[in-house]
Order: structure tokens, then C-alpha cells, then sequence
């Protein structure tokens, strides 16, 4: 407890041990039909620096490096990602969620502007309802399965931001800034928010940091001798990239076609973000993996597609060391078995199956082991000694054809 304490905990936003206030879990829950690895925001303290095209471009680069990315486009009120991958047309639904655009390569993208009317529409919301918005954008949006999914932010410390951190599990956040004197302060203002709301700072990107003359090569502090280095050093942090001024880079996101930016500014980043996601030799990798038993509570159902719930069982060296029980979302054909080799599943078990479903999970490497009975744990276990082999039983009833398939 602090010597200046006043008793007043609803002011305060010290973590001690006295504290008598209890604590509010604003986190909101991911959509059911989403898997995300790790959530990146790209903030910055003021307006003008290129957050959303550093945004753009960490997203491709990491789709570069082969992997699964989406960005949600916080920045309600002036949003321009859609744009910047040529994406037109808006975002469809259903009575499962809202449905992500996808660019040309691939990456998965939701914006207001998907949902407007007009994409040139102002949006003139008070601060509450940007900020549920944003909240909606992960909770009712079927991102899929996603290794990295980049927020880009709303300049500033307001509303916005801060529900974003409140209500999303944000991994890590990357600070955008240009090369004026007053970047100081305001990046100042970035970092310390992120020290309130226990976020890592991944490191700071300084943008039009110069321009590089076609005609002679020579670059030109078109804005000023660069602060970039001087403020990492006082935050301890890393400065990941400094992006000059090109037209280039603007042209692209003008005409939509960003994802063909040539550069390799933030490339080394990139591996550093992949070795997050990779973080395990291929020996550690295989001793790691999930099972999935199609259940009726606790129990093995006999039909996979009629399952009431799936129990999925996280294994280390071939011991089960969590259990959680995930709700059958539907069962539309095809859709099960690629819900559950997005979430990681190597294994699943249930008392029958369709040939369709049994195909599916053959195409994504996931074993199938039907004719199980009896209690979901016990069966899984029972894999894990060897001493549960599948009967190979599938379901030909007319009656179970469009479940199980």
C-alpha cells in the first residue's frame, strides 16, 4: 500500500496487496468457430504516421512466410484497410456469425466500412458504441483459424484502445511513429498505457523516415534528423524498422493492390513473430497434440454428426493435461471436420462415422479412430496406451446420413 493511500480503490490502479476493491474480467469471449494465435495491435499516439499501411504490411509479410493472418480494423472512424487490399463489396453473415472479406492472398479482413452502406458513409458514434463495435468485431466475427490477427488501432488513448485491451487478449503491440521532435511525448503516452493495461511493447516502427533520391541514391530527413533511436533506448525497447517515403507504398494502397508491396523492411520481425508461433523443436512438437471425442456430455456418442458436444483433451508425452468440453456448432456437411482440425485436433474418436466426414480428416492428417463406447476421457486414454484401435465403423443409415457425413 502506497503512504499517500486514501482507501479509495476505484481511483486507483495499484496492483497491491491491500486492495480491497475487487477486480472485473472485461474479456470478451472469441466466436466459437474461431481460433486465434496470437493477437498483434498497431497503435499510434497521433493520426498522419501510416498506422493502417504498417498495419497492412506486417500482415502480408507474415502471409509471405506462410501463415494464416486476418486484420480487424479498429479504427472505426476512419477506416481504410478495406481499401488499401482492394476489397469491395460487403461482409455477409449468418444465423453462426459474421463472415470476414478476404483479399486476394488470402488474408482475412473485417472493417466497418464492410458493413456500411456506403464505404464513404461517416460514422458519427459516441465513444461506448465504437468501442462495442470493435468488441463485436471478435466476438460475433467467424475469423476461422488464424495464426496472427492484427488490430489496427485508432490513434490516441481513448475509448477505442482502451476497450480493445480490455476485452481482447492482445499479445503483444507495435508503436508507429514519424521523425518529428514531438513524437517523444506522444510515443511516451502510447508506451505507458500499455504498462497500465500489462501489454508487451514488441517495439517501435518510425515511418517516413526518409527519402531516398532515384536520381542520385542519396536519402533526405525530409522530416527532420530522426528521434527514433533516442526514445527506444529510453523505454528499453527495439526499433523494429524505419520506412522511408515512397510513393510507392502510397500508390499501392490507392489502387488496392498493397499486398504486392516490395520491401523487406519488416521481414526479420516476421521471423521473429514466427519463432512465437514455432517455438518447439519437431521432437517437442509430436510429444504435443489434442484429442477429440464426439460426446453426449461425458459420454462417447455413437453417431459423430448427432453429438451433442465435442470433449477435447490436450496431450504432453502422452499424458492428458487439460480437458474442456466445446459445444457441437452445427452440422452442415463438411463442416465438422475441418471446425475441428482448425483447432489443432490429431486425434478423433466417436462410436461411427460417415465415409464424407471420414474422408475430410484423412485430408487434414487427422486420425480417425471409430467404434469407441463409454466414458469420453477413459476412451482417450485408452488411445494413449494403444489399447484403443478403430473398428472402421461408418455410418450407411439413411436417417444419420446428412449428420454424420
Amino acid at each position: 500500500m502506497s503512504e499517500n493511500c486514501d482507501n479509495n480503490c476505484g481511483s486507483c490502479g495499484e496492483d497491491c496487496a491491500d486492495r480491497k476493491e475487487e477486480k472485473h474480467d472485461f474479456r470478451a469471449a472469441l466466436n466459437a468457430l474461431s481460433h486465434v494465435k496470437k493477437v498483434i495491435g498497431v497503435v499510434s499516439g497521433k493520426g498522419g504516421v501510416g498506422k493502417s499501411s504498417v498495419s497492412a504490411m506486417l500482415a502480408v509479410t507474415m502471409q509471405r512466410l506462410g501463415y494464416k493472418v486476418g486484420i480487424l480494423d479498429a479504427d472505426v472512424t476512419g477506416p481504410s484497410i478495406p481499401k488499401a487490399f482492394g476489397i469491395r463489396g460487403k461482409a455477409e453473415g449468418s444465423e453462426l456469425g459474421l463472415y470476414p472479406k478476404q483479399s486476394k492472398t488470402g488474408i482475412e479482413i473485417m472493417s466497418v466500412n464492410l458493413l456500411l452502406e456506403n464505404d464513404t458513409d461517416p460514422v458519427i458514434w459516441r465513444g461506448p458504441i465504437l468501442g462495442n463495435t470493435v468488441k463485436q468485431f471478435w466476438t460475433d466475427v467467424i475469423w476461422g483459424d488464424l495464426d496472427f490477427l492484427f488490430i489496427d488501432m485508432p490513434p490516441g488513448t481513448g475509448d477505442v484502445p482502451l476497450t480493445v485491451f480490455q476485452s481482447i487478449p492482445v499479445d503483444g503491440i507495435v508503436i508507429v511513429t514519424s521523425p518529428q521532435e514531438l513524437v517523444s511525448m506522444i510515443v511516451s503516452k502510447a508506451v505507458k498505457m500499455a504498462e497500465m493495461m500489462k501489454i508487451p511493447v514488441l517495439g517501435l516502427v518510425e515511418n517516413m523516415s526518409y527519402f531516398r533520391c532515384p536520381d542520385n541514391g542519396k536519402d533526405y530527413k525530409i522530416f527532420g534528423e530522426s528521434h527514433i533511436d533516442e526514445i527506444a533506448g529510453k523505454h528499453g525497447l527495439q526499433v523494429l524498422a524505419k520506412l522511408p517515403i515512397d510513393p510507392k507504398i502510397s500508390a499501392a494502397c490507392d489502387a488496392g493492390m498493397i499486398e504486392l508491396f516490395d520491401g523487406s523492411w519488416f521481414d526479420a520481425f516476421g521471423e521473429k513473430l514466427a519463432g512465437q508461433i514455432n517455438p518447439f523443436n519437431e521432437s517437442e512438437e509430436k510429444s504435443m497434440f489434442r484429442i477429440a471425442v464426439a460426446a453426449e456430455g461425458k459420454k462417447v456418442t455413437e453417431h459423430f454428426g448427432h453429438c451433442v458436444n465435442f470433449m477435447l483433451f490436450d496431450v504432453e508425452n502422452n499424458q492428458i493435461t487439460k480437458e474442456e468440453s466445446v459445444d457441437n456448432p452445427g452440422h452442415k456437411p463438411g463442416f465438422l471436420p475441418n471446425f475441428l482440425a482448425d483447432r489443432d485436433v490429431k486425434v478423433i474418436i466417436s462410436g461411427g462415422m460417415g465415409q464424407g466426414a471420414v474422408d475430410i480428416f484423412n485430408e487434414r492428417d487427422v486420425e480417425v479412430v471409430t467404434g469407441a463406447s463409454g466414458d469420453a476421457r477413459t476412451a482417450a486414454e485408452r488411445y494413449l496406451k494403444g489399447e484403443l484401435k478403430s473398428t472402421g465403423s461408418v455410418c450407411h443409415e439413411h436417417q444419420h446420413h446428412d449428420e454424420c457425413e
